[in-house]
């Protein structure tokens, strides 16, 4: 074997002995009740990075996670019910998981709760309950969320159809690179004036640069 290949091998050899490290210490922590470490060996199962790939064991995991009110684990776990990944598909469950977390203020439960609530799955279908979910949500800057805003105005589910606001909700999500909210805002705006396509514009610019929390359009 020649030198190169003597300090290649040794390189991957040491990069297995530190995650089979890092994998040994994350179970011994969870183990023991750390609920970060039960997050991380749930996402290690659900996504085999170390470990055979389980569904199963991450909702193991997931679930104690949950149990000790980490908002991360109980979305995830709303997220293994609602996809029926490692346990029967129950939407009910999700429901519950994702409104545990979505209380804590974690946007993607906000956001999957709203789906749920959209799509009346698990939940009576709900538009004004979708619409107030998603705008939690799309104010951390969750841009599915802003998406499916823009989609609620644009159809008045849940609040009054408004062209102008579907616009600035769709550039905004565009600006974080979702083609199909730029589709949907190049669609919409041919339905707007000149006089609120430039004022939509300096909205969607100043909910950008506010961090999503100035994007009200009281004029419309």
């Amino acid at each position: 074997m020649n030198k190169l290949a003597s300090v290649i091998l040794l390189l991957c050899l040491s990069v297995t002995a530190n995650a089979q490290s890092e994998f040994d210490e994350a179970k011994l922590l969870a183990e023991q009740g750390d609920a970060e470490a039960q997050l991380n060996l749930g996402i290690r199962y659900a996504n085999g990075e170390g470990v055979p790939e389980d569904d199963a064991e991450a909702v193991k995991w997931y679930r104690l996670a949950a149990k000790q009110g980490l908002a991360r684990a109980q979305s995830y776990l709303g997220i293994m019910y609602g996809n029926g990944d490692g346990v029967p598909e129950n939407y009910a469950e999700a429901v519950k998981w994702f409104r545990l977390a979505a209380a804590q203020g974690y946007a993607a439960a906000q956001y999957n709760l709203g789906l749920m609530y959209h799509y009346g799955l698990g939940v009576p279908e709900n538009f004004a309950e979708a619409f107030k979910l998603y705008r939690l949500a799309a104010k951390q800057g969750d841009a599915e969320a802003q998406n499916n805003l823009g989609i609620m105005y644009a159809n008045g589910d849940g609040v009054p159809q408004n062209n102008v606001r579907g616009y600035i909700w769709w550039s905004v999500a565009a600006a974080q690179g979702k083609e199909d909210a730029k589709r949907n805002r190049d669609i919409v705006a041919e339905r707007l004036t000149p006089d609120q396509l430039t004022q939509a514009q300096q909205i969607a610019t100043r909910c950008i640069e506010s961090d999503y929390q100035d994007c009200e359009w009281k004029n419309y």
